[in-house]
């Protein structure tokens, strides 16, 4: 059986401290996270490279992101790695 990746969505709001709690809650149980970008926070690639470094920043160096289309790809290893 296959593991569903979990989807959390980033809207108006933006990056909160609640959006980060949620994000660490959903690590706990899963190595890999979703995040699907609203059009009500972003439409631009540039924008959304700057909020994956941000997201990535605000939760630690044990994490790397991917941007696919609007969703980021994020996936937590067991020791710190920068790979894009």
């Amino acid at each position: 059986m296959v593991k569903k990746i979990p989807t959390i969505q980033l809207g108006k709001q933006g990056i909160t401290e609640n959006f980060i709690e949620t994000l660490k809650n959903y690590f706990k149980k899963n190595t890999n996270v979703k995040i699907s970008v609203l059009k009500s926070h972003c439409r631009d690639k540039k924008e959304l490279k700057k909020i994956s470094d941000e997201i990535i920043e605000k939760i630690g160096k044990n994490y790397t992101a991917k941007e696919i289309g609007f969703t980021i790809a994020l996936k937590k290893w067991r020791k710190s790695k920068r790979i894009r």
